[in-house]
């Protein structure tokens, strides 16, 4: 529970993405105090000149770890690796095709990337006809095409079926000469999602080819990673202007992350993922049974689909009056008729607190 500034009241704290609650975790925090007064609070350089600090290659060969890839680079924030994979991977004979319901970052990562209309193709959230229409369409010349998507769709909690996604795109693998490349940003999976946390991957027992992931969430720490083959990591870190132009994650962030990896990477971690399960089936349940709509499956992103701006608005209100903080999501964040209340459970949520949250919404009359 939290205390708002200039408030007295304690609030449950409903829309945190730190899945595991590790984020306050005193080991986390007596790791960052470790390396920071070790090494100090910033870096002093990017990565290339003298910026790199062993905290930052341990992290880097325990996250590929982690995740099952042969090597990762980390960032420092996911919305940056997207950019940066992007851009590092931006051709003029790359053609990309993603999810109409991409995260920000990918989106930006195309501009940025400076993709031309005729490079890139939408097809509907999950459609796999739509998507197989898009790869029929790629244009004569493209040498590579890049599949691009979410592991875990933020505002909605459902995922990416990878394994009917990988079967889909095999027929169209040697069709293009540098790589029929899926890419996927499963920044709300890893470390919450999956039997062992894994992610999506993990979920779905199928694998992408590069896979974005933070710190920032399940890990709750701060920073971004990808993580993929030598030859893409390589081309990353000559490429990628993110990681090139900018000083890095300092150590105390990268101490922090890697005690998070190790906690949830053990017995405890499992533990604690159990926590989150148990926990949002109870939500999901009970959420049902008072009748609202929402959108089935095991993701501790819960969403309640209002469908409307101003009642969203009263029901954020409402929870807001009775000591529960949770965000509604309204246009243009998303579509018209698609207005959310999005809520994020964690792992240091109780029975307790659950049934209390929905004794809150069972009031709601508006």
């Amino acid at each position: 529970r939290y205390r708002l500034a200039g408030s007295d009241k304690l609030f449950l704290r409903m829309n945190s993405n730190s899945y595991l609650s590790l984020s306050h975790d005193p080991r986390l925090l007596e790791a960052a105090d470790r390396a920071t007064r070790q090494l100090g609070a910033g870096p002093g350089a990017v990565r290339f000149i003298d910026g790199t600090f062993s905290y930052h290659v341990e992290l880097e060969r325990r996250i590929a770890q982690y995740v099952g890839k042969p090597a990762a680079k980390i960032f420092n924030s996911a919305y940056t690796a997207n950019l940066g994979q992007g851009l590092a991977l931006a051709s003029a004979q790359t053609y990309w095709i993603g999810d109409e319901l991409n995260h920000n970052s990918i989106i930006r990562a195309m501009r940025i990337a400076g993709v031309p209309k005729e490079n890139r193709a939408i097809y509907k959230h999950n459609n796999l006809e739509e998507l197989k229409k898009c790869l029929d369409a790629v244009p004569p010349g493209m040498e590579r095409v890049l599949v691009i998507f979410d592991g875990i769709f933020s505002m909605r909690g459902d995922f990416t079926p990878l394994a009917e996604v990988n079967r889909l795109l095999e027929p169209y693998r040697e069709r293009f000469p540098k790589g029929l490349v899926t890419v996927m940003d499963d920044s709300h999976g890893v470390g919450a999602y999956g039997r062992t946390g894994r992610g999506t991957e993990e979920h779905t027992q199928s694998s992408c080819d590069i896979l974005i992931g933070t710190f920032g969430k399940a890990f709750g720490v701060n920073g971004g990673f990808v993580a993929s083959s030598p030859e893409v990591i390589e081309a990353i870190r000559q490429k990628a202007d993110t990681y090139i132009y900018t000083n890095p994650l300092g150590v105390g962030d990268c101490a922090a992350a890697l005690e998070a990896v190790n906690i949830t990477d053990s017995p405890e971690g499992v533990e604690r993922l159990r926590t989150l399960q148990a926990r949002t089936q109870q939500f999901r349940e009970g959420v049902e049974k008072l009748g609202w709509e929402t959108i089935p499956g095991p993701h501790p992103i819960v969403p309640l689909l209002v469908r409307d701006t101003a009642r969203a608005k009263r029901l954020v209100q409402h929870f807001f009056e009775h000591g529960v903080l949770v965000v509604g999501l309204t246009y243009p964040v998303v579509p018209r008729g698609e207005e959310t209340i999005r809520f994020q459970i964690n792992a240091a949520h109780t029975e307790a607190d659950i049934a209390y949250v929905l004794d809150v919404l069972s009031k709601f009359e508006g």
